[in-house]
């Protein structure tokens, strides 16, 4: 029985978490078996790794390393959490997965991009998302929101030239992956984009 991946991807306050927990609630009211999780994390290996990366402390760390570090937390993440759930025929819904190491690695970093679809191709397995709802916001905007949160991490604390870059490299995907990835603006309420979102996820179950 196979199950269905469904990814959140989006630049820094896209609103990615208050959405993917109003879409899991919709879907656990329709009988579907839902999993949340995150990227980076997921898992007790995944949740120190990404301690690591997202530690302000951790400024002098190479691009490179960093984008190991979240591949090495995406594997455990595979193997405990995504692979054994959609083989259960679960929905799982996941923020963030292989589209952030592309949009943050590849175009903020300036990493090789053939690299990053190479290694990162070992590491998932070729597995990719059913669906990815790309919630796309102005930085400035998205930068903005943060002022409220606790703790600012180290990749939000970046220029806003890196935030310009790693959403133009999201744009780029969803221009690539039209059929996959659904991009959906977020300058309207809570409610409106859920809206949006439930007619992408409705479209995407409608389709055989």
């Amino acid at each position: 029985m196979k199950g269905h991946f469904i990814t959140f991807e989006g630049v820094e306050g896209s609103g990615k978490t208050t959405q993917m927990a109003i879409l899991g609630h919709a879907l656990e009211t329709r009988g579907y078996p839902v999993v949340r999780t995150r990227e980076p994390g997921g898992t007790k290996i995944g949740d120190a790794i990404r301690s690591l990366i997202l530690d302000s402390k951790n400024q002098m760390m190479d691009a490179k390393t960093e984008f190991l570090l979240y591949l090495a937390s995406r594997a455990q993440h595979l193997k405990e959490v995504i692979l054994p759930a959609l083989a259960e025929g679960k929905v799982v819904l996941c923020d963030r997965f292989a589209d952030a190491t592309y949009a943050y690695q590849g175009y903020g970093r300036g990493l090789s991009k053939r690299e990053i679809e190479l290694i990162g191709r070992f590491v998932t397995g070729g597995l990719s998302p059913d669906l990815t709802l790309l919630l796309d916001i102005d930085v400035k905007k998205g930068l903005a929101r943060l002022k409220g949160r606790e703790e600012i991490n180290r990749l939000d604390q970046e220029a806003l030239q890196f935030h310009e870059s790693v959403r133009k490299g999201y744009l780029n995907l969803a221009k690539r992956n039209p059929r996959r990835i659904r991009v959906i603006r977020t300058d309207a309420g809570v409610e409106e984009i859920a809206k949006k979102i439930k007619e992408a996820v409705d479209d995407y179950f409608r389709v055989p």
